[in-house]
């Protein structure tokens, strides 16, 4: 049995709010013990960077086009990492960094996924290993690239099974900006994928026609009501014949053109039912325990319970954070990448085998 390592784990996720933290100590396999979480915000002439890139770079060639402007983020994002893994470091100590950057550009038919992040200046400047770009093996593995934490989901999910605090088969959903799933059955195997949307079409909504970033607790929607032509025209014309089939999505599968015309809150609730009715539909039977900022949104969850038939709870019932479970699972990753051990499988990511982590640098 591996010894325990400490790794600090970055999220910094779809919605480009800022960025999640997590210390954990584990030996990559089965023993998870979370010693440090912390949130710290995007000013937000930095998000509107991120979104504004994310909004510009829809094809491969994209990324070329503005490359310049991808280099300057970059280098802006890494060093904003820099400054919580400094001031982290001061109050706890860690072995390596697990640094996913932040993902510009995805697209698993074309084999490409894009995470921006400057891993060896990090090292650098930190004096620490640091484990980053994690989804290129996988993805010259035949896999798509994501998702990436159903191997940590497993990890929590045997913890907290030999503690008697769960029962199996279970669930964990994630609804960031892209929800996924991973389903673990009674024999401990996981299958996971994405399985569409989970803020970005709220988020997209929001941003496009106010001047907010996202629906506070669902508030808007429930002023809302839901445009039933424009809904079911949206699942005929568009979701079920292009993006239905994909194991992994992004947010650029996606977008709000076709609600033009409606109020902010009716449109703020059209998206948030095709949102859970999406969702609802690539769920199976099992009980759900919901991770990642969409389990906030009370009117999507209250919508996603009354579509499913399975019990639906959140993560933080169990005392985890909810809103860290990704970070976690990239300090977790970083621990299994430096000891060697595979992060993605046939049964999450559809590669050929087992594939092995990212890549491990230590510049200093």
């Amino acid at each position: 049995m591996p010894k325990n390592l400490s790794a600090l784990g970055f999220m910094s996720g779809t919605s480009g709010d800022g960025v999640d933290s997590s210390v954990i100590d584990s030996n990559g396999e089965d023993i998870i013990n979370i010693t440090y979480n912390r949130f710290d915000p995007y000013p937000i002439s930095l998000s509107k960077k991120i979104h504004d890139s994310k909004e510009r770079i829809s094809k491969m060639q994209d990324l070329l086009k503005y490359s310049l402007k991808v280099k300057e983020l970059e280098r802006e994002i890494t060093d904003f990492h820099l400054d919580i893994a400094t001031k982290i470091n001061k109050e706890i100590d860690y072995d390596l960094i697990g640094f996913h950057g932040h993902t510009i550009y995805h697209n698993s038919d074309e084999k490409i996924s894009k995470q921006i992040g400057l891993g060896d200046h990090l090292s650098k400047k930190t004096k620490k290993t640091v484990v980053y770009d994690f989804r290129q093996n996988d993805l010259k593995n035949g896999g798509e690239g994501a998702p990436l934490s159903p191997i940590f989901h497993l990890a929590l999910i045997k913890s907290l099974f030999n503690k008697n605090r769960v029962k199996i088969p279970i669930s964990i959903l994630n609804i960031g900006g892209i929800a996924n799933i991973t389903e673990i059955d009674k024999d401990f195997k996981i299958f996971s994928r994405d399985i569409g949307p989970g803020n970005c079409l709220i988020d997209m909504w929001i941003r496009k026609n106010s001047n907010k970033f996202y629906d506070e607790n669902g508030n808007i929607a429930e002023k809302g009501t839901t445009d039933k032509f424009i809904f079911d025209q949206y699942l005929d014309n568009y979701y079920y014949s292009k993006i239905s089939s994909k194991r992994s999505l992004d947010t650029n599968d996606f977008d709000v053109s076709f609600a033009k015309g409606l109020s902010l809150e009716n449109g703020t609730a059209t998206m948030t039912d095709l949102t859970s009715e999406l969702l609802s539909k690539k769920i199976g039977n099992s009980d759900i325990f919901v991770c990642g900022g969409g389990r906030k949104n009370k009117s999507l969850m209250n919508q996603l319970k009354n579509k499913i038939k399975n019990k639906l709870f959140l993560i933080d019932d169990l005392n985890i954070d909810g809103d860290f479970v990704e970070s976690q699972a990239f300090a977790f990753l970083a621990i299994r990448s430096y000891l060697g051990l595979p992060i993605s499988f046939p049964s999450t990511t559809n590669c050929k085998k087992p594939s092995l982590g990212g890549v491990i640098t230590k510049n200093f």
